[in-house]
């Protein structure tokens, strides 16, 4: 039945498709079997509501567009033609500013990040954030919850949470894992949870009259923020654009990049540390992770020439490192891809390896080759990845500021409002739980 083609459910909150634009290349069916679900699983199911973890990678590969993401960008354009006394909000992630770029016809590669403020500004935004500030606060609370558990000796290795494709794959074909997976919130779900509480006092503004927008280079975004664990209150996220949305949204309100100035995000959510820039790149949140951990257990920053950990970076399927801290060796993995996850995790679960800490990132390369992302040729793709990673890793090593702990923003935040990484109100606000979908594997729709 599915022979050149993957199944998405009409209830699919990420991705949809339009079978008459459908020319049975067999593209999307061949990067669904080659680096997400198993083709097995496909042709055994073809009654049963379709195995999808939303990644969007057959959307970023579909020739026709046949397959898109499910656009919401048109509902936030009337929003912001008519914001009836609501206070519109945009956070923007860090792989977004390397990549929107090439759908305004620049060159790929170029950094956008002075210029999409002030884009969104001209669209009618009222506030503008980086979600590298998101970031930072997630390293806050992913490394303290890293540490405890080194000391504890338990549940390691401790795996990332912040890619939602990642997390429901695990939840679905891995779900005895569950425990090791790290329960703080991915950066877009924490800078939400803030801006719905923290930054919704500042300004004396009702939570409900915030429009909480965020720019991300994820199709997977938009159904991980309709999870009820990661909302504390009321809905955190309103809605998740992705890059060829705003680029979309740009065009059609003729907007030229060229005639936009240059400016600045703005506070208090506006800082990032170059760890938090590069969460955009595959191995980046390891990196950023490591930074912070070391001084945790230390009290020490990592030399300047120790800052990088370039081994974690590329496009390798699995990368490795050793880390020794008051020494003790830590070692770490970043798996490039959930196929190279699956490797490593049957090797850790018959006890062939052994790792503390374990990056994963759905798309190969990182987030800058997210679903949501620009276009690229197959040609020129690993050429475009490498462009666009590049650019992180140059902000990264031109900012004074490299580290999440030495951020003054995210020091405030703690001072001010959440105490210290791992406090009561940081769990209540920060983290999250999971759940068993094994289920779905049955094709039932819900235990």
């Amino acid at each position: 039945m599915y022979e050149l083609e993957v199944p998405i459910s009409k209830n699919n909150d990420a991705i949809v498709k339009d079978y008459n634009k459908c020319i049975k290349c067999g593209y999307c069916k061949k990067v669904c079997v080659d680096e997400i679900i198993s083709s097995k699983l496909l042709e055994e199911r073809p009654d049963a509501e379709p195995l999808c973890i939303n990644c969007g990678q057959c959307s970023n590969i579909c020739p026709t567009e046949a397959i898109h993401e499910k656009f919401d960008y048109l509902k936030v354009k009337k929003i912001l033609k008519d914001k009836n006394n609501k206070k519109v909000i945009f956070s923007v992630a860090p792989a977004v500013r390397v990549a929107l770029g090439e759908d305004l016809g620049l060159e790929v590669g170029i950094n956008l990040e002075k210029k999409i403020p002030s884009l969104l500004k001209s669209l009618g935004a009222d506030y503008v954030f980086d979600i590298t500030f998101g970031a930072d606060l997630t390293i806050m609370e992913e490394a303290m919850e890293f540490v405890t558990r080194l000391k504890n000796n338990t549940r390691i290795p401790q795996f990332t949470s912040c890619c939602p494709a990642w997390v429901k794959y695990l939840e679905i074909f891995y779900p005895s894992l569950l425990n090791n997976l790290s329960t703080t919130k991915s950066p877009i779900a924490i800078q939400s949870s803030i801006i719905k509480t923290y930054f919704a006092q500042k300004i004396d503004t009702n939570p409900q009259d915030i429009i909480n927008v965020v720019v991300a280079p994820c199709t997977a975004k938009k159904s991980e923020i309709n999870r009820n664990e990661l909302n504390v209150t009321t809905k955190d996220t309103d809605y998740i654009l992705t890059t060829r949305e705003l680029a979309l949204l740009i065009k059609e309100e003729n907007i030229n990049v060229y005639d936009i100035g240059d400016s600045n995000f703005d506070s208090p959510l506006k800082t990032g540390s170059g760890a938090g820039v590069i969460f955009g790149s595959s191995g980046g949140v390891c990196e950023a992770a490591l930074r912070t951990a070391y001084y945790f257990l230390t009290n020490k920053n990592l030399k300047k020439e120790e800052l990088e950990f370039t081994s974690l970076r590329g496009i390798k399927g699995i990368k490795e490192a050793n880390v020794d801290i008051n020494g003790r060796k830590i070692k770490v993995a970043v798996c490039n891809g959930i196929r190279n996850a699956r490797i490593l995790i049957d090797k850790l679960l018959k006890e062939e390896v052994h790792y503390d800490f374990v990056e994963v990132m759905n798309c190969t390369g990182g987030c800058i080759a997210g679903g949501g992302q620009p276009k690229s040729t197959m040609l020129y793709m690993a050429e475009t990845k490498e462009a666009r990673s590049n650019a992180l890793y140059d902000e990264d090593k031109k900012m004074n500021l490299r580290l999440c702990h030495e951020n003054p923003e995210i020091k405030f935040i703690y001072e001010e409002f959440l105490d210290k990484p791992n406090s009561e109100l940081a769990k209540k606000l920060l983290h999250t739980t999971y759940e068993d979908k094994s289920y779905l594997l049955r094709g039932d729709k819900h235990e």
